[in-house]
């Protein structure tokens, strides 16, 4: 998976971006709806499970979604230390969503009644769970790759860079990392 570049990660990005966006707006109104108590309306329905379920699909849909917004300047810039914000984002919104994936899970097992925009949350859980695996997946291919500069030392950094102190304006009169001697 060496050669995993723009080219896969930014369709997936596109793609679960808008999974995300669409699991916010459905969850958010299941959750309101649970709350207010409708849950004989048709649409919501629910068992045990789906209170918690509700709260996880939300947190895993916003999660998510900020951290396409990672993946978005990664994707911009293609750069190594970009690649690590957007990796460790990703990895996290994908834990979140693999919660909120086992308790779909636990929910369609339970069985009961549920509203089709319940059934249609679940649904875009469970496909979530496994475009964002790819979508780590890919981004942590190039963690393990050199298309990103450099990495004996450099972490996607133009070779004139230098480290710290030298020639570079955000930190002078650092160190570099030498004894000091007095």
């Amino acid at each position: 998976m060496a050669g995993v570049g723009r080219n896969m990660v930014a369709p997936l990005l596109v793609l679960n971006l808008i999974m995300y966006v669409i699991v916010i707006g459905f969850a958010s109104w299941n959750l309101n709806h649970f709350i207010n108590g409708l849950t004989n309306r048709p649409g919501v329905g629910g068992n045990g499970a789906t209170f918690y379920f509700l709260v996880f699909a939300i947190l895993a849909g916003v999660v998510g979604a900020a951290s396409k917004l990672a993946g978005v300047h990664h994707v911009r810039t293609w750069r190594g230390d970009s690649l690590a914000t957007s990796a460790s984002s990703s990895l996290v919104a994908w834990a979140i969503t693999a919660l909120a994936f086992g308790l779909a899970c636990k929910e369609i097992h339970i069985g009961g009644y549920r509203g089709w925009r319940l059934r249609v949350l679940e649904a875009f859980v469970i496909i979530l769970a496994f475009t964002q695996l790819l979508y780590v997946l890919a981004l942590h291919s190039g963690l393990f790759g050199n298309q990103f500069g450099n990495h004996a030392g450099g972490g996607g950094y133009p070779a004139e860079h230098g480290g710290y102190g030298a020639g570079d304006p955000h930190n002078k009169g650092m160190a570099t990392g030498g004894v000091a001697r007095v």
